[in-house]
């Protein structure tokens, strides 16, 4: 078994349930579908959440999503002095025979983006 690590993130307009559902599906689809990911061979997903979403967890955008037999967990995010608001990071651990890190694409959405200019 080879573990391979996705990151992604991405915002919220508001703190709703609804907005932060579908923004989690969004990133989660993208993750899916850059990586070819069977849902079957996520191991864990791990969330975390700026402190000013507090509506929702992410982690049930995943169950609704079919990610039914891995771990979820969610997380506040750490507050670091001017960092970006209505926030979603993401960690999934993946089971994969074909993949390798350094083929691994991550996701980051919307102003999440900021977050890893390298990738853009």
């Amino acid at each position: 078994m080879a573990v391979v690590a996705i990151r992604g993130a991405t915002t919220v307009e508001f703190n709703s349930s609804d907005s932060i559902l579908e923004s989690t599906k969004e990133l989660l689809i993208e993750i899916e579908n850059k990586n070819k990911l069977d849902k079957d061979r996520v191991i864990s997903i791990i969330f975390s959440c700026t402190s000013d979403l507090n509506k929702e967890y992410p982690a049930k955008a995943a169950r609704q999503l079919g990610y039914l037999h891995c771990a979820l967990m969610c997380f506040n995010e750490m507050f670091v002095e001017g960092s970006i608001n209505k926030c979603i990071r993401v960690m999934v651990l993946y089971d994969s025979d074909n993949l390798v890190q350094k083929d691994i694409k991550h996701v980051y959405l919307k102003n999440a983006k900021v977050l890893r200019p390298d990738l853009s």
